[in-house]
């Protein structure tokens, strides 16, 4: 049965058809079959919808395209740039430090790497960096927009699991950073084995302070959000809210550079997101509901209980299971096809979820820079043109990165679940 209700959802998915479309037939077949109704999905579809949660996702939609449009990542590249960038191999420094921080004020990897791509290769190059070795850092970058919060498919899986927004924000952070540590150090190595890159001239302190100040409100933004939550100042949904008046604050009264107009785009532009994220998930609740009816997810907490699996072999099976399906799927589709699944099994094992969250989300973070499927690889060669094996072979090291950083979060579970104890999060 499970082969028969994936393998329809797969082929559904790979011909082109959206999500929620895919999940919806698949879940409406399901029922007919084995109930002889579909009525049932009306209340399936309220109530999936009807949940306080989903509040923030319009906020943190708001917020990045605002931050977007008035232009930010600009000053906030320039910034890293003549920090490290006097450094020999410190542009690929500086390039993943401002994905890094534009990943918590986009909250998508898209998004990341096309904004930081778009100003970040061409100067890379300047000065001698490999042209797939650009591509690489980028597309490695760009992936932290999954992992570093606000992340947009963190809430996602939030909804999903009714696990804490806020601790799965803060469970990303130190797992975040420590990966973007692992890229950076890498770009700078790889850099400097190649003789021909370049160190830009030191443009003083002065020039430095100078470029910090100017970006301060950017930097400003992750300690804002995260740090209020973190502190107990507001929850979760208050700190969407906050971001996004952040947002409008800066656009408006710093930068001025943002139009009725430029927000009324950002308004529509948010209106559009919510709107197919909220079909997702009401698809996904109709999914959920189907297979729970033909007791899917109580048969694989029955298969697991009789193999014997412990936490170690079963986090293992569904991460190669999900590292697969990452060549194929999108990350939100990963999410909402797996996820209900394996929930009661991973409880059963006790395995927490907010861990297991921030696993989830490294291993995506592979699914968007592995072929044939990896969306930031072709968002690359949308941006340079460039041939798509070229790109692919300057993300390769990174996909070992990342790799290494699943197993040590594996490893050391601490270091997910470190600040949301802290912090009061539970599971």
């Amino acid at each position: 049965m499970i082969v028969f209700i994936v393998g329809l959802l797969i082929v559904l998915l790979l011909t082109g058809m959206p999500i929620f479309a895919a999940l919806g037939i698949t879940s409406l077949t399901v029922l007919w079959f084995f109930e002889g109704s579909i009525w049932s999905m009306a209340d399936t579809v309220f109530a999936s919808l009807n949940n306080p949660l989903l509040a923030t996702i319009p906020m943190f939609a708001f917020m990045a395209h605002v931050m977007i449009k008035a232009k930010v990542v600009d000053d906030l590249y320039e910034m890293s740039n003549k920090l490290v960038g006097h450094i020999k191999g410190g542009l690929g420094f500086a390039t993943i430090l401002s994905c890094t921080i534009f990943a918590t004020i986009s909250g998508s990897s898209v998004a990341t790497a096309l904004t930081i791509g778009s100003t970040a290769i061409p100067q890379m190059q300047r000065y001698g960096y490999r042209p797939r070795d650009t591509y690489g850092i980028i597309a490695a970058g760009g992936t932290l927009g999954i992992l570093i919060p606000p992340s947009g498919p963190m809430i996602l899986y939030a909804v999903v699991t009714n696990a804490s927004i806020g601790g799965l924000f803060l469970a990303g952070i130190i797992p975040g950073l420590m990966i973007a540590l692992f890229f950076a150090v890498f770009s700078w190595f790889q850099a400097n084995a190649h003789g021909e890159t370049r160190a830009q001239d030191w443009p003083g302190l002065r020039a430095v302070f100078a470029a910090f100040w100017k970006s301060i409100w950017a930097v400003m933004m992750p300690p804002v959000i995260l740090g209020g939550i973190y502190l107990g100042i507001f929850t979760a949904a208050e700190a969407a809210a906050v971001g996004a008046a952040y947002a409008l604050f800066v656009a408006i009264a710093i930068y001025r550079n943002v139009s009725l107009r430029d927000l009324a785009d950002c308004t529509w532009q948010t209106m559009r997101t919510c709107a197919m994220l909220f079909m997702i998930i009401a698809a996904a609740g109709m999914f959920g509901h189907a297979i729970t009816i033909i007791r899917l997810p109580a048969e694989v907490m029955e298969a697991v209980t009789a193999l014997g699996l412990s936490q170690t072999g079963f986090i293992l099976i569904v991460m190669v299971a999900i590292f697969i399906l990452g060549m194929f799927l999108e990350t939100i589709a990963i999410i909402l096809i797996t996820t209900p699944i394996i929930l009661p099994a991973m409880l059963a094992l006790e395995i927490n979820p907010i861990w297991y969250g921030v696993m989830l989300m490294i291993n995506l973070e592979l699914a968007l820079i592995t072929p044939p499927v990896g969306m930031n690889l072709f968002v690359i060669k949308g941006i340079t043109g460039a041939p798509l094996t070229q790109i692919m072979r300057g993300a390769a090291p990174y996909v070992g990165i990342l790799i290494v950083g699943l197993f040590i979060v594996w490893a050391f579970p601490q270091l997910a679940l470190w600040l949301p104890q802290q912090s009061g999060f539970g599971r």
